[in-house]
């Protein structure tokens, strides 16, 4: 999989690109991942990329040019063009699931006061991480590659994707290791007994309880 990241602020990335899981996808081969400063695809004289909106109002608006320029030049007929926007459709782990699927995903961060209308037109999807307002998109870009890329093939273990919180609506099961007593707090026997039927009905019921007292909205989901 192949993953370019349009934005103004590519040192923001440093130390996403260079730590932990996707430090080692990136050096393993299972994604590539490139952080493209759509700044350098102005043609204003100066490098501008924004300017004020038509009809008033407060702060700058991104101008098309320079984000035409730079997607047509790297786009494919694999790409999938995403614009990160509050105006977007909730980000969640089943949309990581289909995301993984494609071979090339661009994706647009936002800055200022936002995009011109018109830069739509050049984008396939359209995200947004929760209903709060961020600085930018830089923050959401890599929270959804993150999600995305440790879902590859070979990335992390399979079994511990299967386990993990939301691919059955409900949350994970808790989990424990030494000391078995740690001030007073004690491992539950069952996970000590050995017998797997057990451990499993344990932590089936664990994850239901959990859900309907932290996530209930799963369960109706569900």
């Amino acid at each position: 999989m192949k993953i370019d990241i349009l934005t103004l602020f590519p040192k923001m990335f440093d130390g996403f690109l260079s730590e932990s899981i996707i430090k080692r996808a990136i050096e393993n081969k299972k994604v590539e991942i490139n952080i493209i400063d759509f700044r350098k695809y102005s043609k204003d004289p100066h490098g501008s990329v924004d300017d004020t909106p038509y009809g008033g109002g407060a702060g700058m608006v991104l101008m098309p040019q320079p984000i035409f320029d730079c997607i047509r030049s790297i786009k494919t007929n694999d790409s999938l063009v995403i614009m990160l926007t509050p105006e977007g459709k909730t980000y969640k782990q089943e949309m990581a699931l289909k995301l993984r699927n494609y071979k090339h995903l661009i994706l647009l961060c936002g800055h200022y006061e936002g995009f011109d209308e018109r830069i739509k037109t050049i984008c396939d999807m359209f995200i947004s991480v929760g209903d709060f307002i961020l600085t930018g998109g830089e923050i959401p870009s890599m929270l959804i590659t993150d999600s995305i890329v440790r879902l590859l093939d070979g990335v992390i273990d399979k079994e511990s994707l299967e386990s993990e919180s939301f691919n059955s609506k409900l949350l994970d099961y808790p989990t424990y290791t030494k000391p078995r007593d740690f001030e007073g707090m004690l491992v539950p026997d069952v996970l000590l007994s050995g017998d797997h039927k057990k451990i499993a009905e344990y932590r089936k019921n664990e994850q239901i309880k959990k859900t309907k007292e932290l996530r209930p909205d799963l369960l109706e989901e569900k």
